[in-house]
């Protein structure tokens, strides 16, 4: 049999001739100046990864992205030779040079079936629950315990600069995705098996069993909303939907399941084509899909826009401007029984005319998805696309701040009855509504001052009684306008902050920890989503520490620098990063986290790591 690599050569330069590539290859540094230059070189885009940091992924990965992933409405007009030339040319390197996992990162015995998952203790999906508490009742740890944690296993994506799927604990296996979607083993970090999927996978993973069907289900959203029903024990695949028809559609939140349906969040990458001046901005809505989880068929579609995208006017260059649009649903849904609602917050406008629904947490009806209620957080819209960062002729007259509601809405049953919906806002605020009263707003208090990678960007963590948040505030500025380097501010962001869900009275703030002097562009900002068991809060920061706080007091339990080089139990070379993103997962007496997150210019990379005490 031929090596991987070898094999991954030869397909690859068997396909070039079939799309036009004849006596000479397309110049890739010419394809990149035409085509991805124009904001890949730009130091002013936050959220737009530079060219440094595209230079450490593998080419694979650069090519995926512009097949099927997050650049794929940009690189649209490139054939599919320019499209691996300017792969190779970011890379530095040609393609099939990337590490292939050795055969004894397998598990030696056959993965056997999943017969009662959830007997014990479990991180499903996005937030553990229904309600995405984010809260582990049952950790397997006690707070005592937490001081002596200690790393068991790293496992590394190759290829990869950052990490962002939630990595999901059932059955004491660990899915998780990227590229692919991976089972492991939680003990040991062995694979048990793989899975690809049409497009990256980003979403967490929920695992459910519907009526009628004998297998537990692994349901997946992937970079072209595709949705699949994979079986949790084998990896084989029972259904595949497609869930959005929309060039620019993903799935980036959780899908949530609940009584037989699969609920599944519709987002978008249109603010990013909208950077190019010759782009029609902007036609997407988001949505919100119910599918029945036994079959995969579309069941209902909501979607946040609800008028039809028409031209509005027309740039200085001639191109039509067009709208309403955006309000993407970035977050995993939360189910609500008593009321038969979900909920789910929305994103900004990407265009004008803003409408009322963008930056809100929107209720609709489990059985027919018609809208219940809406709350909006950023009165008067809030339009904006990464044109506002370039100084492109897409981005709308009084752009707005960019204040997604991109936390999943938390449902808390309180003790004296009352129920309560808590979330974080790229605002900087933490917001209370009243889900048995249309969403009226209970309370509001201020963490930060937000922006585009600031405020409460992933999600809160709430035991019941209190809520807990971490606040981002990334700042960066440039460090050299020729090279168009940007850095990050070491005095920005950053901070746990406690507040009693009844009354929203503050307990305590953790202030953030500085960055050390002798380290260059670190940020002490905690953008990473927060994980709470008893006694115990989680929290990652930008400089690639992972904390545990007393929720107490807010005093640090335990700390580890995960920016270090690993040896993995899967043969991949290794190294930490930045936390950000998807935060720590609890379960049998673990705690799951990823590390590296190098989109907007964090520090890079590509493992998962696990912890457990000695």
């Amino acid at each position: 049999m031929l090596d991987p690599k070898i094999m991954r050569r030869v397909l690859y330069w068997a396909i070039l001739p079939a799309v036009g590539v004849h006596a000479q290859a397309p110049d890739g540094a010419a394809v990149y100046r035409k085509a991805c230059a124009i904001c890949h070189e730009q130091s002013n885009v936050d959220r737009m990864p530079q060219r440094s940091t595209i230079a450490r992924m593998s080419p694979e990965l650069i090519l995926q992205s512009l097949n099927s992933g997050v650049m794929q409405m940009q690189a649209a007009s490139l054939s599919a030779a320019e499209r691996a030339a300017v792969a190779e040319f970011l890379a530095g390197r040609k393609i099939g040079s990337e590490p292939v996992t050795p055969r004894d990162a397998f598990c030696k015995a056959p993965p056997g079936d999943m017969r009662d998952p959830f007997r014990e203790p479990s991180w499903n999906g996005w937030g553990v629950d229904i309600s995405n508490s984010r809260y582990q009742p049952r950790p397997g740890l006690k707070p005592e315990d937490v001081p002596k944690l200690k790393l068991k296993w790293a496992f590394a994506f190759p290829g990869a600069v950052s990490m962002n799927m939630q990595p999901v604990i059932v059955g004491g296996r660990v899915f998780i995705g990227g590229r692919q979607v991976q089972s492991l083993d939680a003990k040991t970090g062995c694979i048990l098996w793989e899975f690809k999927t049409e497009s990256s996978v980003r979403a967490a993973i929920t695992i459910a069993k519907p009526d009628g069907v004998d297998r537990w289900l692994a349901f997946v959203g992937d970079g072209r909303t595709n949705v699949y029903a994979l079986d949790a024990s084998t990896g084989e695949m029972k259904w595949k939907t497609k869930t959005d028809d929309m060039p620019v559609s993903r799935i980036t939140g959780a899908p949530k399941y609940q009584a037989n349906r699969i609920y599944v969040p519709i987002s978008s990458l249109e603010d990013g084509p909208s950077a190019n001046p010759k782009y029609e901005c902007c036609k997407y809505s988001g949505a919100v899909v119910a599918l029945d989880a036994a079959t995969g068929r579309i069941l209902w579609k909501t979607r946040t826009v609800t008028e039809e995208p028409k031209v509005i006017g027309q740039t200085k260059a001639g191109v039509n401007i067009m709208g309403p649009s955006g309000a993407s649903v970035w977050n995993s849904p939360t189910v609500d029984p008593k009321r038969n609602a979900l909920y789910f917050g929305t994103g900004n406008n990407h265009s004008n005319p803003p409408t009322g629904t963008s930056d809100s947490v929107i209720a609709t009806d489990l059985e027919t998805g018609k809208i219940l209620w809406i709350s909006q957080m950023t009165k008067g819209g809030d339009p904006w696309n990464i044109a506002c960062t370039t100084g492109g002729p897409n981005c709308p007259e009084n752009a707005g701040p960019d204040h997604d509601i991109g936390n999943s809405p938390v449902l808390v049953d309180l003790k004296n009855g009352k129920r309560v919906i808590v979330f974080g806002q790229k605002s900087g605020e933490v917001h209370a509504l009243d889900p048995d009263n249309g969403g009226k707003l209970l309370w509001t208090r201020r963490i930060g001052t937000g922006g585009t990678l600031g405020g409460i960007e992933w999600g809160v963590a709430a035991d019941g009684e209190n809520v807990y948040a971490a606040l981002s505030d990334v700042r960066l500025t440039p460090r050299d306008a020729q090279m168009r380097r940007r850095i990050a501010d070491p005095s920005k962001g950053g901070g746990v902050w406690a507040f009693r869900i009844a009354t929203g009275e503050q307990l305590w703030h953790a202030p953030p920890v500085p960055c050390p002097a002798d380290r260059e562009n670190c940020s002490p900002a905690q953008s990473q989503a927060v994980s709470a068991m008893p006694g115990v809060l989680f929290s990652g920061s930008v400089d690639g520490r992972l904390r545990a706080y007393s929720t107490r007091d807010g005093k640090i339990l335990w700390e580890f620098n995960t920016i270090r080089e690993y040896p993995t139990v899967n043969g991949i070379p290794g190294r930490g990063g930045s936390l950000d993103a998807a935060g720590p997962a609890i379960a049998g007496g673990m705690v799951f986290v990823n590390s590296g997150y190098a989109n907007w210019g964090g520090v890079a990379g590509n493992v998962l790591l696990a912890f457990g005490v000695e």
